[in-house]
């Protein structure tokens, strides 16, 4: 739009403005060692019971079945990147009334949006005003149908078409409006016309908003006037923490302008900050400046210093439990089989079950926590989510403690099971003390000493909770009910904590709730991974009478690792993954001598 049309007009600024007594029921008080099985207790590691191990134990039969109920009963991780998505498609086909429902919302919403169809050519303002006559005179007819434009991708010029028509019709452009269609030129790659809108905005309002800003800045950064951005940039920081994104397309502007001296500043800023960067950020970075260019930039980084504050991105990916996509592999690939005077070779990898790399057959990092690692985690999940400051809306003070007592005379738990949790995979109600009971059989198999908590109205007989089954639960293995208004998981993770770093649980809850009261990233991460190498999920349908089937636990920690002449890097090449998945392929990349 040449800025000479909006300047003939004046432009206003429209602001975008228990308190029961606890009783605990327990049974089976007094459980032999089956077998002459001598448990110790003590946290070197992993507890370790003598002549078994639930997962890795070698040469007898006992560790054969467990082997085969804990890591190669069903091929996919719990973890798995997928696995949400595939559990929902699932869901989908068991329950389509529900989804056939939210379809026809989507349907309802797009016949709705179809009633305000844009033009497909500009129009004269007389046409625009008729268009909104026949539309009911909408009051914000200007607005609407400048995100309709938007939507649809339409010409830029129906869009100054419009601006033209209100323009005339008002005397005044808003704020809000200018706003909508910087956002149309922005994303239709119409540099030029952004200019104009800037020089316009920055002559007729006093600030700009951060909208606006993030705006001009991905504009201007595609442009030979890039560093202006900069100076943009420093405005937001005067109001608030720029984003990711606004560091990132400035970042992505002076590396194409050979200004890697300026890329890595903001990129350190952006980490200060406590900021995680795009993907097309560390893109960027990656590609870099190429070697003969750099020599020409001023004051440009050396190959060295560059090399070394690339090892340090793919350091901070490994320390954040970040994962490349697969476009970011590429370049990452690229750039090391590049590197001047090394001999890199780079492939295409997965994990083998024993956990080694399906390429190079180099043995990945184990997800078993360290007896450090184990000590602090168990230490912060006692203080911050069992004893935190919410603990008494879960349970009372003297529920909490019968159970610590109860745990404590008991030996070391194999695995402990969220009663109701698994009883609840049945969605047949009828069928659920039969599920539970279906689930304890095929632990108990494997397993010498389980617990299994539970609720005390599953005590009371009823069409869910038959009293047979619960007998049967209650006789063979050890069990703990707690109030009906209490939470089974602060039960469940100290029980699992407490019994030592071999304990496994049994539940189909993420515990994300409970992550997100530790205090800092480092502890959730642990979190996450002692999760990973220790949570059962049942995989499919339980059925009496059929062997229950578990997602396999992997032997490796899915993170980000180098041994120095080797690096594996397990990336993203799926938009199904899920925050709290882990991807399944990995980059690996080896170095001759």
């Amino acid at each position: 739009m040449g800025s000479t049309l909006l300047l003939k007009f004046r432009i206003c600024f429209m602001s975008p403005q228990l308190t029961s007594t606890a009783r605990f029921l327990c049974t089976r008080d007094i459980k032999p060692n089956l077998g002459g099985r001598q448990v110790d207790r003590k946290n070197s590691g992993q507890t370790r019971i003598a002549n078994r191990t639930i997962r890795h134990g070698t040469g007898d039969v006992n560790t054969k079945k467990s082997s085969m109920l804990l890591q190669t009963s069903f091929p996919k991780f719990g973890f798995a990147a997928g696995t949400a998505k595939r559990t929902a498609e699932l869901m989908k086909r068991k329950a389509p009334a529900v989804f056939e429902e939210e379809e026809q919302h989507e349907e309802e919403q797009k016949r709705m949006t179809g009633k305000c169809q844009p033009p497909e050519r500009p129009l004269l303002p007389a046409e625009w005003k008729d268009l909104r006559e026949s539309l009911g005179n909408q009051e914000r007819f200007d607005i609407q149908m400048m995100n309709t434009l938007f939507r649809c991708g339409s010409e830029l010029n129906i869009a100054k078409s419009l601006l033209t028509f209100v323009a005339m019709e008002k005397g005044t452009l808003s704020y809000e409006l200018l706003l909508r269609y910087l956002t149309l030129c922005v994303k239709g790659g119409h540099d030029d016309e952004v200019f104009d809108i800037y020089k316009i905005m920055r002559g007729s309002f006093p600030s700009l908003d951060t909208g606006a800003s993030s705006l001009f800045i991905k504009s201007f950064s595609r442009t030979a006037r890039w560093r202006e951005a900069l100076e943009i940039l420093k405005e937001i920081k005067q109001v608030l923490t720029p984003s990711p994104r606004n560091y990132g397309d400035i970042i992505a502007a002076a590396i194409h302008h050979k200004d890697a001296t300026t890329a890595w500043a903001l990129y350190d800023e952006l980490i200060e900050k406590g900021l995680s960067p795009h993907q097309e950020t560390w893109d960027a970075l990656f590609t870099g400046v190429k070697e003969g260019e750099r020599e020409k930039e001023m004051g440009a980084m050396t190959e060295s210093v560059q090399h070394e504050r690339l090892l340090g991105v793919l350091v901070y990916m490994r320390n954040n439990q970040l994962y490349p996509q697969q476009k970011v592999a590429n370049t990452i690939k690229s750039w090391f089989e590049s590197l001047n005077g090394q001999k890199w070779t780079a492939a295409w990898s997965t994990a083998t079950p024993k956990g080694a790399c399906g390429c190079c057959g180099s043995e990945l990092e184990s997800i078993q926590l360290s007896a450090e690692e184990y000590q602090k985690l168990k230490d912060r999940v006692m203080n911050d989510i069992i004893q935190g400051r919410d603990v008494f809306n879960k349970t009372t003070p003297e529920e909490l403690e019968s159970f610590k007592a109860f745990v404590k005379r008991k030996p070391a738990f194999d695995v402990v099971v969220d009663g109701l949790n698994v009883a609840r995979i049945n969605p047949d109600k009828t069928k659920q003390s039969e599920t539970l009971l279906t689930v304890v059989l095929e632990l108990e198999r494997q397993a010498p000493n389980i617990l299994v908590l539970g609720r005390k109205h599953m005590l009371r007989p009823s069409k869910s909770w038959d009293r047979r089954n619960m007998n049967l639960i209650q006789q063979k293995v050890h069990c703990f009910f707690t109030e009906n208004i209490s939470e089974d998981d602060p039960f469940l993770l100290y029980a699992t904590l407490h019994s030592g770093n071999h304990c496994l649980f049994v539940s189909r809850d993420l515990m994300r709730d409970h992550k997100a009261c530790l205090p800092d990233d480092v502890t959730r991460r642990l979190f996450f991974k002692w999760q990973r190498g220790h949570q059962l999920v049942m995989a499919g349908n339980v059925a009496a009478g059929r062997r229950v089937k578990f997602l396999s636990i992997p032997r490796f920690d899915t993170i980000v690792q180098t041994t120095g002449d080797t690096w594996h890097l397990p990336y993203d090449d799926t938009g199904d993954r899920s925050t709290y998945e882990v991807p399944q392929l990995w980059l690996c990349l080896t170095k001759k001598h």
